[in-house]
Order: structure tokens, then sequence, then C-alpha cells
């Protein structure tokens, strides 16, 4: 029997999936096995994956394998010891992305705590690939915070993704007990680097809600995000994976995360997606600069004229 509790955080009207399993969905799901790769899309369960797959062209590679070294108590990622590393995988990925003719890409990782580099070389490669074999396909890259390792993040950034994501996740004071390894201001000083070291690059970040945060300690956030220069947020809803992950603590509503929202914009970010559904890579074909929009609507054009 339910408790009052339980009541009370039943998933409201506005949380239901629409699903779509049309061929760009399925036909991404059968080659995402058959290439041997794997989605966040998929095992960080994300509630978004038929609208993403199935209408919008988008997808979001999980690279360095399906183990992740940390165990953060919001995420579905299983946590282990990792495999070894993949030299094969930027091929495999930059070939999918061009069978299934992506707009846009994202590419994140599981972190790497186990390697002196974090993985950076072979993430590196992997955008390098994807661009090489899809010139009109933007990319962002949604990586760990590298260990902190100024090195590890010069080596992505210099291969040019058109977005370089690395995402916040809760409040400061929540931090420790949300994001194994993590640390707030370690989040910061990555996004800060990230520009300072391509100013050219937008930078994005997304935060939870949900898991006992107070609205001024999110409006704190924005600022702290907005003092290190970062130009896109997103904001979505926490949801609880499995019973041995972190509880809800509280459904935001859709008016809510419009209020999010709008002061998002007013604190100055160029671009913010707030909702209950909304994740960090949702909607992210919109979010990129006019350049990369241009090479998109070629690439857009191209596909067509086949």
């Amino acid at each position: 029997m339910a408790t009052k509790n339980e009541e009370i955080l039943r998933k409201p009207e506005w949380l239901k999936i629409r699903l779509n399993t049309n061929k760009n969905y399925t036909g991404l799901k059968k080659m995402m096995r058959e290439k041997n790769l794997h989605t966040v899309c998929e095992e960080a369960k994300c509630p978004n994956i038929h609208e993403c797959w199935g209408e919008r062209r988008t997808a979001t590679f999980m690279i360095l394998g399906a183990i992740c070294t940390r165990g953060c108590r919001f995420c579905a990622v299983k946590t282990g010891l990792p495999n070894e590393l993949d030299w094969d995988e930027p091929n495999r990925v930059a070939e999918s992305v061009q069978m299934m003719n992506l707009k846009h890409v994202v590419i994140t990782a599981v972190a790497r705590d186990d390697l002196k580099d974090a993985g950076s070389r072979v993430y590196a490669e992997t955008v390098r690939k994807v661009r090489e074999m899809n010139p009109y396909t933007t990319i962002e890259v949604l990586p760990s915070d590298m260990a902190g390792e100024y090195d590890n993040l010069k080596t992505l950034v210099d291969a040019k993704p058109d977005i370089m994501n690395h995402n916040i996740e809760t409040v400061e004071r929540l931090t420790p007990r949300v994001r194994a390894k993590a640390k707030y201001h370690r989040t910061l000083e990555f996004l800060r680097r990230s520009k300072e070291l391509n100013p050219d690059i937008p930078t994005k970040s997304s935060l939870m809600v949900g898991l006992g945060e107070t609205v001024e300690e999110i409006y704190q956030t924005m600022d702290d995000l907005r003092a290190n220069d970062v130009d896109i947020m997103t904001i979505g809803q926490y949801l609880q994976p499995s019973r041995k992950h972190l509880k809800v603590q509280k459904y935001y509503t859709p008016l809510e995360f419009g209020k999010l929202r709008k002061v998002a914009m007013e604190k100055g970010f160029k671009h913010c997606q707030a909702g209950p559904m909304v994740r960090s890579s949702y909607h992210a074909d919109e979010q990129v600069n006019e350049a990369a929009k241009a090479k998109q609507r070629i690439g857009d054009e191209l596909l067509k004229g086949e």
C-alpha cells in the first residue's frame, strides 16, 4: 500500500512520454547494436529518446565504454571497472552518424578516472572523425570534468566541437550527495577554462531540479554559471531511475519551469530550455551558434536534393 508521501510524489500528467517508433527510431536502434555502440539516450533511460531519434535526427553517443568509474546517485549508467580503450570507436561513431544522416550529434562519455588522460585522446579523435565524414553535422561534446586536468580539457577543445557542454547537475549544497567525486567549483572552472581556450565555442550546462533545492539556490547556480561565461542552460525534472537512486523531492510544474526559463534569459543566457522532460541534449540542434546553423542548413538542402 502506498504511503502518503508516495501518493504526493506520484508522477503528474505532464510527465507522460509520447512514443514515436518510426523508421528513424528503429533504424538507429538497430544500427547501434550492429556497430556495438552505446547511447546515453538508452543507458540513462532518457524520456526524449523517441522524439530525438524519431523526429529530430539527433542522437547522443556515449563513448569510452558503457561502464563509468563514478557512481552518481542520480544516474542510471552502470558503475564499475571499465573496459579497455577501443581505438576503432571513433570510426564506428562517425560511420553511424553518416548512415543516419544526423543533423546534430552529441558525444558524451563515461567518466574514466582510471586513465591519465581521462579518455580525452579517444574523445578528440571521435570529434575529428565525425567531422571528417560528416562536414554538415554539428557536434556537441558532453564530457566529465576529466579529473580537472587542464591538458585533458585542451586536447578536447583543440578538436573544435560546435558546443562544449559540461553539466553542473545540481546546486552547490546538494553536490556532495548527488554527484560522486565531482565538485561544484571544479565544474565552474572547467566551463570557464573551456571558454578561455576557445572563446568561439559556446559553453553549456544543465541543472536537474526536484532533489530538494530551493528556488534561491537555483538562481544562485544561474548566477555562478553566468559569472563563468556560460552561454546556454538547460533545466529539467529529476526522475528516479530505480529504487536505489535518490528519491524525487518535488515535481515542478510546466508553469514553474517557464518562470525559471524567463529568469535564466533575464540573467543573460543566450539560450535556455526548461521543462519537465528537458535533458542536457534536448533540442540541442537549436542551440548552436549561427555559423554552425548555416552548416546544418547546407546539409539539409543536400539531403533534400538526393
